[in-house]
């Protein structure tokens, strides 16, 4: 069934109550539009089934958006490159993102999330964004690549001013004043990394970006602007999509006291729970793909040009994809999900990711095994990414 929906799609999918408990809006969705057009977004696409088809036909629904939405100068690598370029890029980069290689990263990330943890264990109230699940994974992007932890504030506001301009600015996303924001802010990206990149040719060093100047798989190696294309994506993704987890999966655990015991009594469950959250929870709620031709989905016609937005998080939560997909259930042995995409375009820091989220849940739960949401605070989920702006904590350790 296919349902055409006039109002503006941008505000449809920001309403605060999908972005905050999605699960019975993507429920109403797949039961009833599992295909929906809707203005000024496309085509919404909302079961594992119809989502799956999206994901892995590349050919037919392409990753190389035409839109320009986040103002880069050239297609993000390896997001919006397409096969049969895309493997040369991935073959190139998935060893530098392989699990060996994260996993010699443990103990970096492990020291990084003790030290905040320090900063405010002796507290009543914290601000979880604020004082974890932002600096966190900015801090371990900032140690991959190389650089000063005292550029933090600058590189969030790099990625706050391309991923929420409107937020920055006050007037709403295409408005001019955005617009010409979100632009500056690209381009200082660009510049940013471009000298960061001649100072690593200068003065080679252990880290991703050296990695990156020295990589070749037969033959092929990158370019300098490959490279700034690489770095652009890294910004946005590896600081943006780790906190919106972390927010996310703490949302849900501080209303969980008995999993919050769990977790702390038995840190082997960590694994299982953080990929049911990452089900449940699904932190980035859909991908963008344009049709290279007319065609169709679930019985809708989709014209060439035309963007499709798979709803992954409601994939996810489809009985058609897994047993009591409508619970939440942490001794799933086998959990498929779209939780970091699906196909060729899977995400390819997902083995970090993971190691972030592990780590984080198990020392957390060491040293803090109790805590919730501040009584009478609502938290407001930003739209497409589930990131909050201010999320009040109390450490019940911290009273006692």
């Amino acid at each position: 069934m296919t349902q055409e929906y006039e109002t503006s799609g941008l505000n449809l999918l920001a309403a605060p109550e999908l972005t905050r408990h999605p699960q019975p809006t993507y429920r109403m969705l797949r039961e009833s539009s599992p295909v929906m057009r809707v203005d000024g977004i496309g085509v919404l696409v909302s079961t594992w089934d119809l989502v799956d088809k999206v994901l892995h036909e590349p050919e037919l629904y392409s990753s190389a958006l035409t839109s320009g939405i986040l103002k880069n100068d050239r297609p993000l690598i390896p997001l919006q490159i397409d096969p049969p370029e895309h493997g040369k890029f991935r073959k190139i980069l998935d060893p530098l993102f392989a699990p060996k290689r994260m996993k010699s990263l443990e103990t970096s990330i492990a020291t990084l999330v003790d030290q905040l943890i320090d900063g405010f264990i002796d507290r009543a109230e914290i601000d979880f964004a604020k004082e974890f699940s932002v600096p966190f994974p900015t801090q371990v992007f900032l140690t991959m690549l190389g650089l000063p932890l005292d550029e933090l504030p600058e590189l969030l506001a790099m990625k706050d001013g391309i991923i929420r301009p409107h937020e920055v600015v006050g007037e709403p996303l295409g408005h001019p004043e955005t617009d010409a924001y979100q632009a500056a802010t690209a381009a200082s990206i660009y510049e940013y990394f471009t000298k960061t990149l001649e100072d690593r040719k200068a003065v080679p060093r252990d880290d991703l970006l050296s990695w990156f100047l020295e990589a070749e798989i037969d033959g092929d190696r990158l370019t300098g602007d490959e490279i700034l294309d690489i770095c652009f994506l890294f910004l946005i993704a590896g600081l943006d999509t780790v906190s919106a987890s972390l927010d996310c999966f703490f949302s849900y655990l501080a209303q969980d006291p008995q999993l919050r015991e769990v977790i702390a009594s038995d840190p082997a469950r960590i694994p299982f729970v953080v990929e049911e959250l990452l089900r449940w929870e699904t932190p980035v709620m859909a991908v963008a793909r344009e049709a290279k031709e007319d065609t169709e989905l679930g019985g809708c016609p989709i014209k060439a040009g035309e963007q499709v937005l798979a709803l992954i998080g409601s994939a996810n939560t489809d009985e058609d994809n897994a047993r009591d997909a409508g619970a939440v259930r942490f001794d799933r042995k086998v959990n498929r999900h779209f939780g970091f995409g699906g196909g060729v375009h899977r995400c390819l820091g997902s083995h970090l990711a993971r190691l972030e989220l592990r780590t984080a849940l198990r020392l957390w739960h060491e040293r803090i095994p109790d805590y919730h949401i501040k009584p009478g605070v609502e938290l407001d989920f930003t739209p497409g990414v589930r990131a909050v702006q201010t999320f009040p904590m109390i450490l019940h350790e911290a009273r006692e």
